[in-house]
């Protein structure tokens, strides 16, 4: 493959750097900040002015062959000496939650409820392109006059300001170095953003990686993500193509020097994910699909990088040359892809109250968890809740069947005392409900803390409605306050509650003692039943009943999700994906009533159960088809890995149209020789480029723990 003589240079550098990444001392330099110059002020001040003056210190590096000024890094980061208080500390609320239900550790142990991780959002970078900060300072100043009086907005606007502040001086030096260095058109942009607003294509291009790189290191959280990349810059270029100022072969190189800058900065960090979402729908209701959309996708598979993670989203009716492309992006992209389907997408959102035009700016904040890119708080993905866990432990009234301990604040009837599949079934539901409330509730308290120990002045300034009301984002300004957690393993628990409803109260298969009694000795001296388990049937078979099960449950976790009012009006919103939970949540369960022996991992989101997809995958995605997406207001993604002999473009474009015509969201998939994972498990150092689709997400597979890389060779593969 040639290249330039310029890329040849950053290639030769990027090479270097991921192995041996520029130390930052940013995390070190706040806490010191705030414990010791900064000590004596106001919180509120303290974490502005720590963090202005934090980033202000920040290394200016420069390399004479760059386009796209600004270098930070993610892996080595130097350790705070000490941590400061009023910067990191959740103990308040921690506090609060053990008084309020007393066993939630307990149920955070047993992975029945686990949350608090923020991240996972795209900011609207755009309005600094429209405004720059002068514009924002502005907009700061007119807010303090309307909110006169009011101490918290006037903390937040000030707060912003310090930020900007900072961010405008960090680039005057990156300025000054390139004076020193005699980049004397690279200066000139750099003066004029991101003070000012953009109005060329490198122009637009460099004040969002700038702001990009400011706002990483004010929140270092995984999932902190460009969003429509494509979109927004695509105004700037399609002006500078008309105008002459510009190329197309241009403007790919030095999209293809951004992606390379951002795998960089984090190429060891594989769930850290950063997503690009391109093509799509526009606000209008028009296509959104774009050249930058086609060049996006295609630098990826070029330069065989993991980040950022670039996914396209498909329009009811997409070019067709667009197809064709993701297409091959799942079949040769080196399973980097994931396609989304617009309009179920939208439509779930529509359905949790989101406004068409908002809906249509959605994003995947990491793996794929929806969002409104520039609208909502950063509690996205929270963490995850064991479906199957909470199962077993209302089959055995409480007792893990693995850690074999009885769980002190569980109390529920065991199957043994119930007559009815329903009534049982009911006990389920409620003890579901309480426990995703509880986690709810908990994120809740750690939304207050995030208001005053994580406001995120940058951030929050490109977040609607913040600089409106005078609040950040955590603090009543984003325009929708929602948080989101994944269910995994429903496909597991619904081919169980199937199996319990069929083999305990309809065909007497067995009695509920012998079920439970098979399950603790899992299925040792009770082989003959569960082979009858086995065999009956389950979700992904197109059996109606099976497949009912699977829906009635999903609608019905979904709808105690979303049953839940937070503090600011929003709700739960169920994101259904299995990251790296999938062994995570399978090693803690004992065997199950679908004829699974314990320990093995459990299903893909909402993909049928390896064991499941027997008649093959048209009839699994018949099964998903029966799954009410809408209630799947964060998304719900699927896994269809392909038999590496069989994957073609021609046949990926068939599954994709048809699997989104009948409303599935979101579509993903391996299609690596299975030899080739285990070749790679024996000898690592030869295939580190080698990059597999994890749940939601992708990663070098050698980076991955063991009992990942083992779930990903022993995952179903489809050959037709």
């Amino acid at each position: 493959m040639n290249f330039s003589e310029r890329m040849e240079k950053i290639l030769a550098l990027y090479s270097e750097r991921i192995e041996n990444p520029p130390q930052s001392t940013y995390k070190h330099d706040i806490h010191a900040l705030a414990l010791g110059k900064y000590a004596s002020l106001d919180q509120w001040e303290k974490i502005a002015r720590a963090n202005a003056e934090a980033l202000v210190s920040q290394p200016v590096m420069i390399e004479q062959f760059d386009r796209i000024i600004g270098r930070v890094y993610h892996k080595n980061e130097q350790k705070p000496e000490a941590i400061a208080p009023d910067l990191d500390d959740k103990t308040e609320a921690q506090s609060r939650m053990d008084e309020i239900y007393e066993g939630y550790a307990e149920l955070c142990e047993y992975q029945l409820a686990t949350g608090g991780v923020p991240g996972h959002i795209a900011w609207d970078w755009n309005s600094l392109l429209l405004q720059g900060t002068e514009g924002f300072r502005r907009r700061c100043e007119d807010g303090l006059s309307r909110h006169a009086g009011d101490k918290k907005s006037e903390e937040f606007y000030c707060g912003v300001m310090i930020m900007l502040d900072a961010l405008d001086e960090w680039n005057d030096l990156h300025v000054a170095e390139l004076e020193r260095l005699g980049m004397a058109e690279e200066a000139e942009i750099c003066r004029r953003v991101p003070r000012y607003p953009a109005r060329t294509f490198r122009e637009a291009l460099q004040c969002f990686f700038f702001q990009h790189i400011a706002v990483i290191k004010e929140n270092t959280f995984g999932g902190n993500s460009p969003g429509r990349l494509d979109y927004y810059l695509w105004t700037y270029l399609e002006a500078d193509l008309a105008a002459g100022r510009c190329t197309l072969d241009e403007a790919r190189e030095l999209i293809e020097e951004l992606f390379l800058r951002i795998d960089e900065r984090i190429y060891w960090a594989h769930g850290w994910g950063e997503t690009v979402v391109v093509g799509g729908t526009a606000p209008d209701g028009k296509s959104a699909v774009n050249p930058l959309s086609y060049i996006m996708i295609e630098t990826v598979m070029k330069y065989d990088i993991a980040h950022p993670w670039v996914y396209a989203r498909l329009t009811k009716d997409p070019p067709a040359d667009f197809v064709d492309l993701c297409a091959d992006y799942v079949a040769n992209g080196g399973n980097r892809a994931q396609i989304i389907n617009d309009e179920a997408v939208m439509s779930a959102l529509m359905h949790n109250g989101v406004t068409y035009a908002d809906a249509a700016d959605y994003f995947c904040g990491g793996c794929m968890e929806v969002g409104v890119q520039g609208k909502t708080s950063d509690f996205l993905f929270t963490g995850f809740h064991n479906i199957p866990m909470l199962l077993e432990l209302c089959i055995t009234g409480g007792y893990c069947l693995t850690n074999k301990k009885q769980l002190g604040h569980f109390s529920a009837r065991p199957l043994t005392e119930f007559e009815s599949f329903e009534d049982f079934y009911a006990q389920f539901i409620e003890k579901a409900r309480l426990t995703m409330h509880a986690n709810l509730a908990y994120q809740d308290m750690l939304s207050e803390y995030s208001e005053k120990a994580r406001p995120s002045y940058l951030l929050s300034s490109m977040i609607d409605d913040c600089l409106d009301r005078g609040r950040n984002m955590h603090g009543g300004g984003a325009r929708y306050h929602d948080y989101g957690a994944s269910f995994i393993g429903i496909p597991n628990a619904a081919d169980s509650l199937y199996a319990i409803r069929r083999a305990v109260f309809e065909d007497n298969l067995c009695t509920a003692r012998e079920l439970t009694d098979a399950l603790a000795a899992d299925f040792e001296g009770y082989e003959e039943l569960r082979r009858r388990l086995v065999a009956l049937p389950k979700f992904g078979q197109e059996n109606e009943e099976a497949d009912a099960m699977m829906a009635r449950l999903s609608a019905d976790l979904s709808n105690i999700y979303a049953s839940y009012t937070n503090r600011f009006g929003g709700n739960g919103k169920p994101v259904i994906l299995s990251f790296v939970w999938a062994p995570v949540a399978g090693k803690l369960l004992g065997a199950t009533p679908d004829g699974r022996h314990a320990g093995v991992p459990v299903a893909q989101a909402v993909t049928p159960q390896g064991m499941a997809m027997t008649e093959g995958i048209t009839a699994a995605m018949n099964s998903c088809e029966k799954l009410p997406f809408e209630l799947f207001t964060g998304g719900a993604t699927t896994m269809w890995d392909l038999d590496h002999t069989a994957v073609s473009v021609p046949l990926v474009r068939a599954l994709l149209l048809s699997f989104f015509a009948q409303g599935g969201q979101f579509f993903q998939g391996n299609v690596t020789d299975v030899q080739d994972l285990i070749e790679a498990q024996r000898d690592p150092e030869n295939h580190r480029s080698l990059v597999v689709r994890v749940g939601g997400y992708s990663a070098r597979f050698i980076q991955l723990k063991p009992e990942l890389q083992n779930e990903i060779i022993n995952r179903y593969r489809h050959k037709t």
